[in-house]
């Protein structure tokens, strides 16, 4: 009669034992899937080189578009778009909201005939840059003066933070996205500088305002290049140089080498102003990175990871400054070395 206390303590015991190693081994999957999860929210991954959307010359895919179409003609262009209302204007061109077979898409029509050169040097533009750094080409038709693309709802580079502010979004604002989105940045300027036209210099940015709208958000939360108006070639064993305009640039966003050299008290002539080449848009480029990193946690370490580069992008002396591709290089040096800084405090906190 006396050892059933004893059993029954023992019993306890192995229950209690029992539900203790439970718990350890639930609170070592909970770290397990913990660790998972914050590798996934801080490190995130690589962007693709390929493009998925990738056609032959003539040809384009958006969407969930399986295959290729032909880019569409003046006669589909007036019987199967469907204009719904205006959502832009610039000095060039009218944008409309549109809808072809279902998708909406982005109708594009010149605003004046002084503007025709412009207009058709952007399609042009178009037609032979075509890639993952420029919005899809859908079709166009000269005689009516009109581009169909493709239509990317969340505007351009100017409602960045409006876009991080939507529900859908706003896990996304973090420093690895928006570095990710100035990587993106610097790869549409590196591909334009080697183009298969040539270097071409993104003339249409002479403030940050401007430079923004020249480019649109995706749903992903990609940049693509849209605006391609002013897009002039510079060839350097011809010695053949650019000019963005023929009106005098002030401020110091432009490049050094944009602004009038002979003083205020000599009267600007666009026939004295020197030509320059494609070093102008590496000299935008910290401004631009400082805009898409935004002020969330993690960003001002960014930039201080970045300040060298920045600061030889901007250097008085055009040669001394580095190529695209050596901005790209460092960007991508420091997203990795705070990745792999991330990963190891993970590690450590779990």
């Amino acid at each position: 009669m006396e050892r059933k206390p004893q059993e029954s303590r023992k019993g306890l015991t192995h229950k209690a034992v029992s539900r203790i190693v439970v718990l350890l081994l639930a609170m070592a999957f909970m770290n397990v899937l913990l660790y998972l999860c914050l590798n996934q929210l801080f490190i995130s991954p690589q962007q693709s080189t390929e493009d998925p959307r990738s056609c032959p010359y003539g040809y384009f895919r958006m969407g969930q578009m399986k295959g290729c179409s032909p880019w569409l003609s003046c006669e589909e262009l007036r019987t199967e778009v469907r204009q719904l209302k205006c959502i832009g204007e610039g000095a060039v061109k009218k944008v409309f909201l549109s809808e072809w077979k279902e998708r909406k898409v982005a109708l594009s029509r010149l605003t004046s005939l002084e503007m025709k050169d412009d207009f058709l040097h952007g399609l042009q533009m178009l037609k032979s840059l075509q890639s993952k750094h420029i919005v899809t080409l859908i079709g166009y038709c000269e005689d009516d003066n009109s581009i169909l693309t493709e239509y990317h709802p969340l505007g351009s580079l100017r409602n960045l933070e409006e876009t991080f502010n939507l529900s859908k979004y706003q896990n996304m604002n973090t420093w690895q996205h928006r570095l990710q989105l100035a990587m993106g940045y610097v790869s549409i300027i590196n591909y334009l500088h080697h183009s298969p036209l040539g270097a071409l210099v993104m003339c249409d940015s002479n403030d940050l305002p401007k430079t923004l709208s020249q480019y649109l958000l995706t749903s992903n939360l990609s940049i693509v290049a849209n605006d391609l108006d002013a897009l002039p070639l510079v060839n350097h064993s011809a010695r053949m140089f650019v000019k963005c305009g023929h009106r005098e640039l002030h401020g110091d966003f432009v490049a050094p080498e944009q602004l009038w050299p002979y003083g205020e008290d000599t009267p600007f002539h666009d026939d004295r102003m020197p030509s320059y080449d494609e070093k102008v848009d590496i000299w935008k480029i910290p401004d631009v990175s400082s805009f898409l990193l935004g002020h969330v946690e993690g960003s001002d370490m960014v930039r201080f990871h970045l300040f060298d580069i920045h600061k030889a992008c901007k250097s008085q002396n055009p040669a001394d400054r580095p190529t695209a591709q050596d901005i790209l290089d460092a960007y991508q040096k420091v997203f990795n070395s705070l990745r792999d800084t991330v990963r190891s405090q993970t590690r450590e906190m779990l």
